[in-house]
């Protein structure tokens, strides 16, 4: 690898595009957004009034992808469905599950009120999918806990490990996990996931803090956790950054959601994957100037078809106004 040392930063990211052919850290190269592929359908019950998060996993290596969709039913709680896209004409949707695919948990557990922000690893022959599972609380609103559910790679039936939270409580984490990625390298699981630092400070206040943190596992199930923060705040103004999506191509690279007023679409790079540099000036997708994302974009997934990224990631208001897919030409 080049030597960066004493190199400004302009000379840096010329560097990057040299050697790596990387058109994400350019100036001239944006994500071109695909368009809408699906919003909330009230004659799809789990769907009903938003499509969220989501997952994608290719078909036999061809250009149909099963995409796994966060929704929300009409009694606010959410599911994880499944459509299906040819990614080469992702506007027009070829399946949609009528029934979700997984859904809430027993009373009382992490996730009775509603599962969301699928990310899915294929082991031997299994899919390991990861989920967030939502509770109501009192005073708070929600909490939120990371679970852990497996199907077998024919089936698409998902069935939970464990009934608790594969992240459980600690003094140092006591408030709760939210939405990961996680990559397996060789026999090491790695995992970026959401952690809540804290929630307002006052009685009713709405606002949740959390960043995104590292850990390692030697099974995908038991996890070594850091107190070492990822992605931080950047300014008093933030006090959400969730949602991480890494790939690894010449470093590691991930895309996150930020929020202020409004939720964003960050990114940060690493060479080691824990220690993250924040660039979201280099990441060249906004709101649009009207329309379904034209108040926020957030939740983003990416991944790798042919020569190009691919982005789905949410509209206004979580994905109440839909799901949308953007592309990044290598």
């Amino acid at each position: 690898m080049t030597c960066l040392v004493g190199t400004s930063k302009s000379q840096v990211i010329t560097l990057l595009k040299r050697e790596y052919n990387l058109s994400m850290l350019g100036n001239s190269n944006v994500w071109e957004k695909l368009g809408r592929i699906i919003v909330p359908d009230p004659a799809i019950k789990w769907m009903v009034t938003h499509t969220g998060a989501s997952f994608a996993i290719p078909i036999n290596e061809s250009s149909i992808f099963n995409i796994y969709v966060t929704g929300r039913d009409s009694k606010n709680r959410s599911h994880i469905g499944k459509i299906q896209i040819d990614i080469k004409n992702p506007r027009n949707v070829l399946k949609i599950s009528p029934e979700p695919i997984f859904s809430p948990g027993e009373l009382g557990t992490f996730d009775e009120n509603g599962v969301s922000y699928p990310y899915i690893v294929q082991h031997n022959e299994y899919l390991c999918m990861y989920y967030v599972g939502w509770m109501p609380t009192v005073l708070t609103g929600f909490q939120n806990h990371l679970g852990l559910a497996r199907s077998l790679i024919t089936t698409d039936e998902f069935k939970r490990v464990s009934k608790a939270p594969i992240l459980p409580r600690t003094n140092e984490e006591p408030y709760g996990t939210g939405s990961a990625c996680i990559i397996k390298e060789d026999n090491l699981w790695r995992m970026w996931y959401t952690v809540w630092k804290r929630w307002g400070e006052q009685l009713g206040e709405f606002k949740h803090y959390y960043i995104i943190r590292y850990a390692e596992s030697n099974d995908g199930i038991n996890w070594q956790r850091s107190t070492h923060n990822c992605i931080d705040y950047k300014n008093d103004n933030e006090y959400a950054i969730c949602k991480p999506s890494v790939i690894k191509l010449d470093k590691y690279h991930m895309w996150y959601t930020y929020r202020g007023e409004q939720y964003r679409i960050g990114y940060a790079h690493s060479n080691d994957g824990i220690n993250w540099e924040r660039a979201d000036e280099l990441v060249k997708i906004g709101v649009s100037e009207s329309g379904w994302d034209s108040k926020a974009i957030s939740y983003p997934y990416i991944f790798k078809y042919e020569n190009s990224l691919y982005m789905l990631y949410c509209g206004n208001e979580y994905g109440k106004e839909g799901l949308g897919l953007a592309q990044l030409k290598l």
